[in-house]
């Protein structure tokens, strides 16, 4: 469904290149706190506080997330709009799935009426790497957690995780830093017992556009200055 909805709440850089953006920096990081998950299922809520705590809301756990998220300061990447009915083969969803075909098309649905801003159409790492190197943003990606590194297998905490486990495990992790020179992207995981992570480019690719993640990415700008209600182009 390549449609968007809403208004883009904030500028980011553009698709295509300029003189502005060939002189982006060779490398940058932004100083994302690391957060463990607390359970086998809410990385993408350990991800969020992350995110919450850098852009400077402080004090607040997992368990009050869902009051303290504001819908003017990211943007929802997707390219399923709603629970796609084509993973119903799949170990990691088909138990569930039935249930959130219906669960998750609704809330899509109040997510648009609540103004958050939905952009049904893929990424590249070219995009990514430039919003990164701006300075302006951060990035909540969904992932094949075993696609993205066999080598972490023994710092997770997902329980059933394993080297010879090679179906898909849907994971959250946030993407803060990237180094053109090595191509490489530093993440923060909730499922490591490492603070920083880095990962090829190739690997992150590979890991969030495998079958099942529907290149999900949550875009979070960090720059105060951000321009509000910035209409998509």
């Amino acid at each position: 469904m390549n449609v968007a909805a809403g208004c883009c709440p904030f500028e980011l850089p553009s698709d295509s290149r300029t003189d502005h953006e060939a002189a982006l920096p060779q490398s940058h990081f932004v100083q994302v706190p690391h957060i463990n998950q607390l359970f086998s299922w809410d990385c993408g809520l350990a991800c969020v506080l992350m995110a919450l705590t850098t852009v400077g809301i402080k004090g607040y756990s997992i368990q009050n997330l869902v009051e303290l998220c504001s819908t003017t300061r990211f943007s929802y990447y997707t390219v399923t709009f709603g629970a796609n009915p084509n993973y119903s083969g799949e170990t990691y969803y088909k138990e569930h799935l039935p249930s959130d075909l219906v669960r998750v098309d609704k809330l899509f649905q109040k997510a648009v009426e609540a103004g958050i801003n939905i952009l049904c159409r893929s990424i590249s790492k070219e995009e990514i790497s430039r919003w990164i190197l701006s300075g302006k943003y951060i990035v909540i990606a969904l992932v094949d957690l075993y696609k993205l590194s066999r080598s972490w297998v023994g710092d997770v905490i997902i329980p059933g995780f394993h080297d010879n486990d090679s179906e898909y495990t849907g994971h959250y992790v946030v993407i803060c830093g990237y180094d053109a020179e090595a191509d490489e992207f530093e993440i923060r995981d909730p499922a490591s017992s490492r603070k920083h992570d880095r990962v090829s480019s190739k690997s992150l690719e590979e890991a969030r556009k495998s079958f099942g993640t529907d290149e999900d990415l949550l875009v979070i700008s960090v720059d105060e200055n951000r321009k509000q209600n910035y209409p998509i182009l």
